[in-house]
Formats: C-alpha cells, structure tokens, sequence
C-alpha cells in the first residue's frame, strides 16, 4: 500500500506543473515576516464585524446541521438518506455558495447555506455510524418490556452516544470556522473578505492582525464551548448578524431554467449541441485528470510531514514545555485554511501546482500528525531505554503505522474534494472551469461539472472505504 501511494506519488509529480514561477520569493516572504510581528487593526469596527460575521456563520450552520444531521442519523438505515448526505458533503461550500449566490445574492443566508448542507450531510453520516455501531451489551443488559419507542431511544440508546455527538459537533465547528473564512474570499463579509483584499494590497501587516484573530478564535473554543457557551454565542449571533437574503421570486425560475443544459434549454441543432459536448468533456476531462495528479501528490505529501511532524505532539518523544509548545504549532497550522495558505503560497511562488501541494500537505500534515501524537500517548513505554531516533522507528512507528494509513486513506477524500475547489484560485483542477463557468454565467456547465466533482469525491471515499477494509485497518493504536 505504502509503495503504491510513494510510486502515484511520484509520477503525478513527474506529470503536474512544479514551477517556481515567482523570480524572487524571498522578497515577498521577508515582507509578510515583518507584517507578522507588526500586526496592525487599522479599523477596529471592522475587524470586530469580520470576527462576528465569521463566528456567526460557523455557530449558525453547525447548530442547524446537528438539528437536521441528528433527525436524518434516525433513518440512517434507509438508503435514500445515505445517498442524500452523500452528495450534500461531497459537493464544497465554495461550489455550494456559487450557486446560492446567483438566487440569494451576496447575502448571510447564502453563506449559512453554503456551509449548513455538506455539514449536515456529514453529522448525519458521523452519528448515523455511532448510533449503529455504538456497543449493545449495556442494553442488552437491561430487562426490557419493548426496545422501541421514543423512551427507549431517550434513556437507553442516546446517551450511549451522546459524548460521541458532543465531541464530534466540537470538532466539526472548528472546521466551520475554517470554511467561514474561506467564504469571504468569495465576497461574504467574514475574515477572508478582509484578509484577501489586504494580501493583494502588501498590506501584510493588517493581514497579520486577521491571521491572528482566525487562531485566536479557534483556540479559544476549549475555553468557552461548552452546552450554556454554546447557547450564548449562538443567541447573540441571530441578534446580531440575523440570516438575511437578497430574495427576487422571479430570480429562481430564472436560474432553475438555465441549470438545464444548453441543448435541450435552447433547442440547438445536432452539430451545435456536439460542440456544447464536446467542450463540456473536455472541460471535465482536463480538470479531473489535474484534481488526480495533484491529489495523489498532496496524499504523498500529506503521509510523510504527518510522520515527520508526529514527534512533535508525542509525550514520548518531547517533554512536557517542548510537547505543548510542538502541538500548539501544529494546532495553529491546522488552524489555516488550504485556500489561505495557498493564496498566501501564489503570492510568494507565483502560478502553479506547487503552492496548492504546500498548502494542502501542511494542513492535511499538521491534522494527521497532532492525531498520532495523542494516540503515542496510549502506548506503553520502550521496554528498553533508547535514543530518540530508535524509539521512533523501532517503538512508535510500528505500532502506529497501521492507524496512520487508516488517517491518511480517509484525508484523501477530503483532498480531492479540496483539490477540486482549489481550482477556484487558478490551478488547472475542476473548480478553475466551474469557476468560470460561473463567470460566464454558463451555469448549466458549471452544475454538471460541480457534479463530476462530487463523483470523484464519492468515487475516493468509497475506494478509500474498501481499503481500509480490506487492509483491516484499525482506528486504535497497536500495543502489541
């Protein structure tokens, strides 16, 4: 498996476009260090909006998602739910935004929807998959007239889960806020509305006092999210920055019929609509061959900076001030969004491949790599003492290395998925055609080819499920 992934790896580098076509890199990058350790707010109304306006977004879609990811989590065992989360995650909230745009305009509703239907799609899979799989011995335990019911589902089903439910919502939030920011770069008025105009501006100082607010935020969720901080932020949120649309009836009926495709919608002749086909294929064609060969780079990528970057989250490899200080470095990379990062990345290496392959690595890395480093933490300790290098290769790696494979087969959904979107800044993946697509309101092309997009998503989760199990891959550390 391993040697598979470094061989695709290693042909799709041969085959994607690597230049550095940036004539000095150093120049911007030395620039954007000085704006780092001279943050500048040069509005502070607006920098405050941008943080509410972020938060709002995230704590809105989530609270809704858990709503409706919990009723579809009920009816899991029905196939139709299945297939409905499915493509409402697999389609990205950037394409999903696109869409609500044109009907919605530039509006908080179209942003709260973009964001609630993949993540809706995704709790509903998440507790569907806990509320199956949750252990059925302490209810098999119980002398029971019936095991149906509301009662039953109440007292002896859900809190079997329900710390389960808790933990993941936590999590999901954090990436909403990700997902929030990115949004702004599409024009919603969140932290990337801000931090895309002063980076194309030079002004790294005012993006450095962004930048700061987006880790300040995801850090201080241990501190207040629990069940009451939760409610709060999320009653000021509506009272504050209430979910508005910019709602014209005839908008819709409008945009619905041009969704349909060109030859059926404008009657073209055989030879026209052989044309509108032919460009559409190879439309799909070149965007998705480009989404593979830079996935299959970045999945590469991804598995060795998680090896690498694991000792740094480790009880076993650092002590306590260098492990706090090593994971609070892979908290604040996780932090970044890949479209920040690899925005930040064009800046400074110019346009190609190789800024997405940085970006999406040091993300997808820094995710895996702070999982592996907790999980460490559950082995025994070396029966023998032993030098770092040694307790590394001999000790950790081994019994960790199965769990790391099951991680990176499930990021690689997420980074085709990402990849596609990516295409949104200019790289040759699909989202570069849906994009403009959209700006040539040719919004019949664009949908089809959002769906191909969310094929090739379903396509790498489903081959990364069969994987995983065929590999009988485990979610638990190995202690023997």
């Amino acid at each position: 498996m391993s040697l598979w992934l470094a061989l695709t790896a290693m042909v799709a580098w041969l085959l994607a476009d690597t230049d550095l076509a940036s004539p000095n890199p150093w120049r911007e990058l030395t620039a954007m260090g000085r704006g780092l350790l001279m943050p500048t707010v040069a509005d502070w109304g607006q920098w405050l909006s941008a943080i509410g306006m972020t938060l709002a977004f995230a704590l809105q879609a989530i609270a809704l998602a858990a709503l409706v990811g919990f009723v579809l989590a009920l009816v899991w065992h029905r196939r139709w739910v299945r297939w409905l989360a499915a493509l409402a995650r697999s389609v990205h909230e950037v394409f999903w935004a696109l869409l609500f745009i044109q009907v919605l305009g530039l509006s908080t509703g179209a942003g709260l929807l973009a964001l609630f239907l993949p993540y809706a799609g995704t709790l509903a899979k998440i507790y569907g998959e806990q509320l199956q799989e949750s252990d059925p011995r302490p209810v098999q335990a119980l002398t029971l007239s019936t095991r149906a019911g509301l009662s039953y589902f109440l007292y002896c089903r859900l809190p079997l889960v329900w710390a389960g439910f808790g933990h993941y919502t936590r999590y999901r939030l954090e990436c909403a806020l990700r997902s929030s920011v990115v949004l702004g770069f599409i024009g919603l008025p969140t932290l990337g509305y801000f931090l895309e105009t002063a980076l194309r501006e030079g002004d790294y100082a005012s993006a450095s006092a962004l930048l700061y607010a987006l880790i300040a935020l995801v850090f201080s969720l241990k501190l207040w999210l629990n069940r009451w901080g939760f409610v709060l932020a999320l009653s000021l949120s509506l009272w504050w920055f209430p979910p508005a649309v910019h709602w014209q009836p005839g908008l819709l009926a409008q945009f619905a019929q041009d969704l349909i495709p060109a030859p059926l919608r404008l009657d073209l002749n055989a030879e026209q609509a052989m044309a509108w086909l032919k460009a559409l294929l190879t439309q799909a064609l070149d965007g998705s061959w480009h989404t593979l060969v830079l996935a299959q780079v970045v999945v590469a990528a991804t598995g060795l900076l998680a090896l690498l970057a694991m000792p740094l989250n480790s009880p076993q490899m650092l002590p306590g001030w260098a492990r706090w200080a090593g994971d609070g470095l892979l908290i604040v990379v996780r932090s970044l969004p890949e479209y920040l990062l690899n925005f930040i990345g064009l800046i400074c290496l110019g346009p190609s491949m190789l800024p997405a392959m940085i970006a999406m690595s040091l993300h997808n890395g820094a995710i895996i790599a702070h999982l592996l480093g907790q999980h460490s933490g559950e082995l025994p300790e070396a029966a023998m003492h032993s030098g770092a290098t040694d307790r590394f290769f001999y000790h950790l790696l081994p019994r960790l290395y199965r769990q790391f494979l099951a991680y990176l087969l499930y990021r690689w959904e997420i980074i085709v998925r990402e990849t596609a979107m990516l295409g949104v800044l200019g790289i040759p993946t699909l989202g570069f055609y849906i994009d403009s697509a959209f700006e040539r309101l040719a919004f019949d092309v664009a949908l089809l080819l959002i769906l191909v997009s969310s094929l090739m998503t379903l396509g790498a989760d489903s081959l990364s499920r069969w994987l995983r199990s065929h590999l009988a891959l485990k979610t638990t550390p190995e202690s023997e």
